[in-house]
């Protein structure tokens, strides 16, 4: 991606309240799932918080307008002293899809896991995500690691 003015990767702050949950709204909406206004506020508090190590956010800016969301928690890992990243939840606004914003706030995590001593940066898609998948396949190593949950 050539970076230009018109796009901006940056840490969320707390001042960012109303376009992550729109955007967080929406990357829900896709995977068709639904959380109380609690849990949105509670999880943002956390992400916007400089002193809450264990979770951060970034957004991505096109022509001033926040169009982009990067939601991720620090963890330990047992197979490696370092903690790892879990990049949770990435959208991109249709409106600003094929800019290479994902990409863009990818490497932000990535650049920010280098910084901080991380082992690695991980995360996980529906395997009907193609879109995503070709992004993913890019700049990322697919693993042969199904998810399971209770």
């Amino acid at each position: 991606m050539s970076q230009s003015q018109d796009v901006v990767i940056r840490p969320l702050t707390p001042a960012d309240y109303a376009g992550w949950k729109k955007l967080w709204n929406a990357y829900l909406t896709f995977y068709e799932s639904k959380l109380e206004d609690e849990v949105y506020q509670h999880t943002f508090l956390r992400l916007s918080d400089p002193e809450y190590a264990s979770m951060f956010g970034y957004v991505a800016e096109y022509r001033g307008e926040m169009v982009g969301i990067a939601n991720c928690i620090n963890h330990d890992h047992g197979w490696s002293l370092e903690p790892v990243v879990y990049l949770q939840d990435l959208f991109v606004d249709e409106s600003a899809r094929k800019l290479g914003l994902g990409q863009a706030l990818i490497e932000a995590i990535y650049a920010y896991a280098d910084q901080n001593n991380k082992a690695n940066v991980y995360w996980t898609t529906r395997t009907t995500n193609l879109t995503a998948r070709k992004l993913y396949d890019r700049i990322g190593k697919a693993t042969n690691f199904m998810k399971y949950v209770r």
